[in-house]
Order: C-alpha cells, then structure tokens, then sequence
C-alpha cells in the first residue's frame, strides 16, 4: 500500500490553485532556499524567486522586489511555505497583467485567477464521456446506485474520488487488465483504501498506454476535473482504437499492398491507421480530398457524408450533400449513423467546432460497427505480419513496457520505428543517469531531416559508450535505420545499467557495501523465514520458484495485506496470480518477465 497523501495546506482556496505535481517542485524549490540562508525572510524573495521561471522570465529583480514590499512592508518577517505560495501567486498574476496573456515559457505552474481558463475543461467532452460511463458501465452491481450520471452536472468528479469507477473503465477498456478482487469497493473508504484504488488505477492506467506523468492521488481525492477528465479521455481513446492493429482486425491487410507496407502500418499508432482507414474509403467516393486530422478536415460533415454513403449506402439520405450549412449536414450525418445503429455521443455542433477528441470517437464507433473492409484477406504470409522472430517480439515488449514505465514525454508503441529519431533514447538515458545528455545538442522532435535523426542517435551510442556498454559495430544510423539487433542490444544494456543503478543505491543502507546476488538472495529467504514463511530459494534459477509459493510469502513478509491465502492453491501450473488477491500490484500488464520465465 502506498504511503502517498500528497502536499497539503491550510487554507483550501490556496489548495485549489495548484496541482499536486506544482506543490511537489515549489516545496522543493522553498526548501532549497531556506536550506541556502538558514531562513527565508519577505526581503529575500525577490532573488529567490529568480529560479521560478514563471515570475523570473518576465519580472526583474527590482520590479519583483518593489512590488513584494509595497504589499509586505516589514522585509524581515520570516516566510513560511503557504505565504510562499501566496506571494507566488501575486507575482504571477502581476506579470500576466503586465503582458496581457500567461507567462511565456510557462509550465501550468498557474492557478492564479487571470490564468484559470487553462484547466477549463470541454463541456461537450464531458457529456460525451459521461454518455460512455453511463453505457458501458450500467450493467455494474457496485456502480448502479449512482448510476447513470446527469451529464449537466459536476456528479461525475464526485463519484471517481473513491477510485472504483476509474479502475472499472480501465478494464472496460482493456479486459483483465485489473484483478477487481483487488478494488476497495466498500460503500465507505477509509482514506488508505481510497489511496489503494487510486494508486492501483494510476499503475494500471499507465500500463495500458496513459500519461500519466502529472497526475497524483491528490488530484482524484480533490476532484480536479481537468486532470479526471483528461485521464477519461486517454482510457476511452484506449477502449475505441482497441480493434486498430493487425492481430485484431487482419482485414486491415487491405490498406496495403505489399508486405513492406505491412511493416508501416504495423509501425503506426492507432489513430493514423484509422486515418488511413478513412481516407482508404473514401476513395471509393467522388471525394477528392485527403484528410489528414479529425478537425478542421471534417468540420464541414463532408468527408462523413461521403464515408458513410459508402459504408451504408442503404440508409443514405440524397439531400445530406445539398446542404450547404454544415450545420444542416451534419445533423443528417448524425442521423445516418443512427439509422446505422452507430453509437454516438456527440453533436452535429462539436462536428463543426471541429472537437478532435469526439470525432475521433466518433469515427472509431463507425469502425467498430462497420469498417466496410473484406472478409478475405490478402494472402500474406501471417509472418510477415509479424517480427522475424518470436523472440524477437518478446524482448520488443519488454524493452517497450520498460521505457513507458519512465515517464517520458512520448508513449512508445513500437521499439524499433518510434527510438529512430534518438529522442525517446535521449530521454531514457537522462532518467537512468541524469544529467548525462548535453540537451544543447539534441534535436527535438518533430524531425524533418534525416541528419538531425542521426545527431540525437550518434550523442546516444556516444553516452553508451561512456556508461561502458559494448557498442562493437554500432553507429547511431543503425538505430536511424532500425536495425533490430542493434536497437535490442542496446537496450538490454540501458536497463542493465538501469537496476544495476538501483543496486548501487542500495549501497546506502548496507555502509557502501556493493549489493550482489547473494545479499538479495539472503535478504529475501531471511524477510521469508522471520515472517514464518517455510520456502526457500538457493538461487534465482532455482525450479522451485515456479509454483510461486516463495513470491507470495515475500510478498506477504513486505506487505502483509497484499496476499489472501484463502484464494492460494498449491501451484501445480504455476499461474498462482489467476488465485492470488494482490491489494496494490505493479502496473499490469506484467512487467519484465512472465509467470513462464520463472
């Protein structure tokens, strides 16, 4: 169970003006300051707050200085950390008054009442998701008392503060992914069982492919409704382009035509097959455009008349192309879809505002529904639809579920198309060592020239080299070029170097000690047998590791609430997680082995 509870303060109105992620950095930032002077007093925030890009960007060191003494005349009155903040906030709205518009270069480190309107949130994407919740999750025995949600209300940021409906999307989204045995889903959550369902739902969230970098617990406790809902939107986009790869829809064949396509569109998020999808359709129509975004592209309910005259041509409407107010057509789009059978769950208005989260929705239901693709496929070989080799495809996984579990800006699908620009590299490298990327020299994406790719891929085999891996005949065009054995080599040494990182850590609290195998062997039959625990391994290929019994009397000997024995059999298969009641489980899917690997 996490012990996180977040950054609190007493007043609820200065509360409310920040994240959790903001208090983290400016309570870092204040403690750092008052460490350098011993205190930190009104006169000294004039330079201090220089750090703070926000105000230190767009304020000089006098301006900042008149304008805290002209509100605080006695300099010499020590600050405390929620004065901090207030001060902060003043600044901030100072220097946006003065410029008219938010900081540049600000981060949404600003809550002040000038720049609220950046964490408005849509009213129709909430409607719409609303409308989702209320049809996917209606069948829900622990959700029906609050069931369905009045759209028009706030109900919805109310009724996620415990944790369950979030996790309950989540495998709506993508099945099995949470053991609900393991969801705190008693009418009234005491606060460590709410933290239970929110750090499970963060962990699982993330597994499946969501940012979820500036989200804390905090966040769902308080209601933050730009952060709730953007997290919705993620798990919902998820649940949508589900059906948009290969293995799930071999139909898809039909875009290509060769089986080097086949390894493009393999290489592309689901949102750009799903484009090519549309476009690939539309073809078949008398409309000439391409289109490239689910915005401005299909505000005028143009391409959709087309795409579903093609997809449905038995309930078209002859009168839908007259229209010349977009309007007017998308209404009637709206009204084919219908006629369809098509879920939808937004408006002929949020068509010609050109929301491009509701018609992306929008356009996954149409595919779902009918992609209008043949039911005989190409007769390609179902390998070259897949890696050379199955273990290559393995270690692909691995790696990918390592480097999204960093936090990076970017959610990788794919190892060897999306680490080509070196970017994504640059970033792992900087989270296993910091501060070992020169940033002066990197190029950030997105990168037009091929060089710029090879500058960012040189600088990352130049850090492997100083981090001493065994680059022989590697060059940073390899990995522009997406030669997999390089890409995978590279990558089983960075996350070497990764837990060995760790390891060295652990240095700390065994007096410089280096940590080997045997110590972590020790450590963990020791934590087993003082617990009461009667395995034992001799080694970590040890065969009797298999049935899981040594993991979960670990596990019980660290936490003692994550293992309910009544559910645990005896192993004779080895999936001894199908029986295991797990209260606070690493983000599944599972990490970087399998059940079969032990």
């Amino acid at each position: 169970m996490s012990g996180y509870v977040g950054i609190l303060v007493s007043d609820p109105w200065l509360q409310n003006q920040f994240t959790q992620v903001e208090l983290r950095s400016l309570k870092t930032h204040f403690m750092s300051m008052t460490r350098e002077s011993g205190k930190l007093t009104v006169g000294d925030l004039a330079s201090t707050m220089l750090r703070l890009k926000v105000v230190g960007e767009n304020l000089s060191e006098q301006e900042r200085a008149d304008f805290i003494a002209d509100l605080y005349p006695n300099l010499n009155d020590e600050v405390d950390f929620e004065f901090f903040l207030k001060v902060y906030l003043k600044l901030h709205a100072h220097a946006s008054a003065r410029t008219g518009s938010p900081a540049k270069n600000s981060s949404a480190f600003l809550k002040a009442a000038t720049t609220t309107l950046l964490h408005t949130i849509s009213e129709p994407e909430k409607a719409s998701y609303v409308a989702h919740i209320n049809n996917y999750l209606a069948q829900d025995g622990f959700l029906n008392k609050c069931l369905p949600i009045d759209p028009s209300s706030n109900d919805l940021f109310e009724i996620v503060k415990d944790g369950v409906l979030l996790c309950k999307l989540i495998n709506v989204a993508v099945p099995g992914t949470i053991d609900e045995r393991a969801i705190n889903t008693k009418r009234v959550l005491n606060p460590w069982e709410r933290n239970e369902n929110h750090t499970l739902c963060l962990n699982s969230a993330k597994a499946i492919g969501c940012t979820v970098v500036n989200i804390g617990t905090q966040d769902f406790i308080e209601g933050r409704r730009h952060l709730v809902l953007g997290l919705i939107s993620q798990i919902i986009k998820i649940q949508l382009l589900a059906d948009l790869n290969l293995k799930k829809t071999p139909q898809l064949m039909e875009l290509v035509d060769d089986s080097k396509d086949v390894e493009e569109l393999m290489s592309l998020p689901p949102e750009k097959i799903l484009l090519r999808w549309m476009n690939f359709q539309l073809k078949k129509s008398p409309y000439k455009k391409i289109v490239t975004n689910f915005s401005n592209d299909v505000k005028d309910a143009e391409a959709y008349a087309h795409l579903l005259n093609v997809l449905a041509p038995e309930h078209s409407n002859p009168s839908t192309l007259a229209f010349k107010v977009p309007l007017q057509r998308a209404k009637l789009v709206l009204e084919h879809a219908d006629r369809m059978g098509c879920k939808r769950y937004l408006t002929a208005k949020d068509i010609v505002d050109g929301s491009p989260n509701l018609n992306l929705a929008f356009v996954a239901h149409i595919f779902q529904h009918r992609n209008g693709l043949s039911t005989q496929t190409k007769q390609i070989s179902f390998l070259e639809t897949l890696p050379d080799d199955a273990q290559v495809s393995r270690e692909e996984r691995v790696f990918r579920f390592w480097i999204n579990s960093l936090g990076n800006s970017t959610y990788i699908d794919n190892v060897f198309e999306d680490l080509r620009n070196g970017w994504i590299l640059l970033e792992t490298l900087d989270k296993v060592s910091p501060g070992i990327v020169n940033w002066k020299v990197a190029n950030k994406p997105p990168i037009k020239l091929p060089f710029k790719k090879v500058e960012n891929c040189n600088q990352v085999i130049k850090i492997g080299k100083q981090l001493k891996f065994s680059l022989v005949n590697i060059a940073g065009n390899d990995i522009v070029q997406g030669n997999k054995k390089l890409i995978l080599a590279y990558l089983w040494q960075l996350m070497r170097c990764n837990i060995l990182q760790l390891l060295k850590n652990l240095r700390f609290h065994s007096h410089g000690k280096e940590i080997t195998d045997v110590d972590i062997l020790r450590w963990a039959n020791t934590k087993v047998s003082n617990s009461g625990g009667q395995s034992h391994m001799d080694s970590f290929k040890d065969k009797s590791l298999s049935d899981g019994t040594f993991f979960l009397e670990l596990l019980s000997a660290v936490q003692p609430r994550s293992v309910n024995w009544s559910l645990v059999t005896k192993g004779v298969t080895g999936l001894f997680f199908d029986k295991v009641l797990v209260f606070n489980p690493p983000p599944p899917p599972p990490p970087f082995f399998t059940l079969f690997d032990l």
